[in-house]
């Protein structure tokens, strides 16, 4: 008997060398909560005392992730495996989707200039590499990627759970064919048109205008009781419309006393697979916040209402400029969210916060875990004894210190190299560069200099870190000062994990910035006022840089902590410019009830969706 043939989707990277399925990653990895959001202040206290791990126990907070989803989506199956109700994607289906995004400088206070200068900011590396995973190879490389997400998708969804996926015509026929795999053809529910009547069309191309996306809807088992709500939408102008009945199985028109058939006006029509729905133009001031990718939030709102109900629980995995999670707060979803890129994840924050009687969230990422899976499997420790683990360390900071290109240096614990005249001290993989680090760093140069041929040549001293203290920079700064060295920081990239982009020698270093806050204190009142805010130019283009004629066109977000207890930074505070108002508050003022010394935090938010903490510690009497 001959083996039964399938029709099968092909692509080069889908079996390895010995015909077996590559299976997608499914390391797991712990998040970091770098953030809440409206969160009570009792729920803050309580939380202080639970495990990091289980911080919210059984008390649910939605989640806006920063982070690739080839690590998200694996990290949330302990926790979330069969229990999302409603999966919609909008995953990058063109191949010029490069993560660039456009970037707005605000007018300086008091200009009376009513143009914003715009200039795209180009994809860092660790983005260049999302768009090589995804379009390195073509096609196959798109499909072994969408493979990968669609197969975690599934596992995530609940067996009564729902999935959309947003495609063009372009990509769309593959991943149907995919997903039939996947989720099974008897699971394929329909194919919606989403028909965008406004869109302006380029009449010089030798093609017919594209009018219409592709929205794929499966079902995760068909058997089950899915959740399916349907729904009628007015008329443009009503109908005249006979009236009919059953009888016995048939449909008949239902006749009047005068013989004739039985008409009446409708003025609502039931939905069907074709949504006409207008797309987003920058005049919509309403809604549209410069974001490419940007969807309108009334098309997710429909699909929410016909495959999920209130309290249900929606994801997200592409949230770019964060529709699916504005649309999924109006009408009271839970929700995930995650994007890798650091600017659309502060786009959906400002969209969520302009809700009314918005629900606290929390921000996370995978941070340190991230970095420590990526020091694990580069540098391999050949054993589990303290010698090899040393030596695993030690093959790590001399990795970093070539990037930075500095000379390693032997018999000093603090300061791990030399460059052009200055010592370099290179962080840990899994904690902050802190103030006592600074002071270790400081005490070892201090004993090393005059020692010899590795003894310091200058007063310098480069600090590189992942992660910095909240307090560290102008904390640190002063503490180095009164040490009478000059201590710069620098941040080391993500980028740095990124195989290729070592390769290419692309990696830059760039000095944290600098943020400069008055406080003043009046009885229980304490005033903040933003004085100054420098940025490392290395990353915005010269024209832009010439534009900027007030420190404070660079911020575009500022918030406030006003208790910070070395926790996660809580979001008490914040103000930021809209596309409507451009303008920005410098100063806020906080009434605290009790007396005591407070620790406050200040984060920062440039144009560019990177952040800056200061910490300032008040003391009221």
């Amino acid at each position: 008997m001959t083996k039964k043939q399938k029709l099968e989707l092909i692509w080069e990277g889908k079996y390895d060398e010995h015909g077996k399925r590559v299976a997608p990653l499914r390391v797991a990895l712990p998040f970091q909560t770098v953030e809440t959001i409206n969160e009570a202040t009792q729920d803050r206290q309580k939380h202080l005392l639970l495990e990091p791990t289980v911080a919210y126990g059984q008390e649910w907070r939605n989640r806006l992730i920063w982070g690739d989803k080839k690590y998200v989506l694996p990290s949330l199956l302990p926790e979330f495996a069969g229990k999302v109700d409603l999966v919609y994607i909008d995953p990058p289906f063109a191949t010029d989707a490069d993560f660039s995004f456009t970037a707005t400088i605000p007018d300086a206070p008091g200009s009376e200039s009513v143009e914003q200068l715009e200039f795209v900011k180009e994809p860092n590396l660790i983005e260049q590499k999302a768009y090589r995973d995804t379009w390195g190879r073509g096609l196959d490389s798109y499909l072994q990627w969408m493979y990968e997400t669609l197969a975690h998708l599934r596992e995530l969804l609940a067996e009564t759970g729902s999935i959309y996926v947003h495609l063009d015509v372009h990509r769309g026929p593959y991943v149907k064919v995919l997903m039939d795999e996947i989720f099974g053809v008897d699971n394929f529910q329909n194919e919606i048109a989403w028909y965008y009547y406004n869109k302006l069309h380029d009449s010089r191309k030798r093609l017919l205008p594209k009018a219409f996306d592709q929205i794929l809807y499966y079902v995760k088992d068909k058997r089950a009781s899915y959740v399916y709500n349907a729904m009628k939408e007015p008329r443009d102008k009503s109908v005249t419309k006979l009236k009919y009945k059953k009888v016995a199985g048939k449909i008949q028109n239902v006749i009047g006393a005068d013989g004739k058939a039985v008409t009446y006006e409708s003025t609502e029509r039931t939905i069907d697979n074709v949504w006409r729905i207008r797309c987003l133009q920058p005049a919509n001031k309403q809604e549209w916040v410069n974001y490419e990718t940007q969807k309108p939030v009334d098309l997710i709102e429909r699909i929410l209402s016909f495959s999920s109900n209130k309290g249900d629980l929606v994801l997200d995995c592409f949230c770019g400029s964060g529709s699916s999670l504005v649309a999924s707060e109006l009408q009271g979803r839970r929700w995930i969210g995650c994007d890798l890129g650091r600017f659309a994840v502060h786009t959906t924050r400002k969209r969520l916060l302009s809700i009314p009687g918005l629900r606290p969230f929390i921000v996370q990422n995978l941070g340190k875990y991230e970095r420590q899976l990526w020091q694990t499997e580069q540098f391999k420790a050949k054993g589990e004894d303290p010698e090899a683990k040393t030596a695993q360390q030690r093959d790590y900071t001399a990795f970093i210190l070539e990037l930075y290109r500095a000379t390693p240096l032997n018999g000093y614990t603090w300061l791990h190299g030399a460059k052009s005249g200055r010592m370099v001290h290179v962080g840990a993989v899994d904690a902050p560069v802190s103030v006592g680090d600074v002071a270790n760093i400081a005490a070892e140069f201090r004993k090393a200099i005059g020692t010899g041929k590795d003894a310091p040549a200058s007063n310098g001293v480069d600090v590189l870190g992942w992660d910095f203290a909240f307090e560290m920079n102008e904390v640190a700064l002063q503490q180095a000062a009164r040490a009478n060295i000059q201590m710069r920081f620098l941040r080391i990239p993500r980028d740095a994990m990124d195989k290729r982009a070592v390769e290419q020698g692309d990696i830059h270093f760039f000095e944290l910035a600098a943020l400069s806050v008055d406080a003043k204190v009046k009885k229980h009142d304490v005033s903040l006022r933003l004085m100054d805010f420098v940025i490392p130019p290395d990353d915005v283009p010269e024209e832009a840089r010439r534009a900027v004629k007030h420190w404070s066109q660079w911020i575009d977000y500022w918030a406030v902590d006003w208790d910070n207890k070395g926790d996660t930074f809580h979001n008490e505070w914040q103000t930021y410019r809209t596309r409507k108002d451009q303008t920005l508050e410098l100063e806020t003022t906080h009434a605290y009830e009790e007396m005591g010394e407070y620790n406050v935090v200040v984060k920062v938010i440039d144009i560019l969706g990177n952040d800056t903490t200061k910490t300032v510690r008040v003391k009221v009497k």
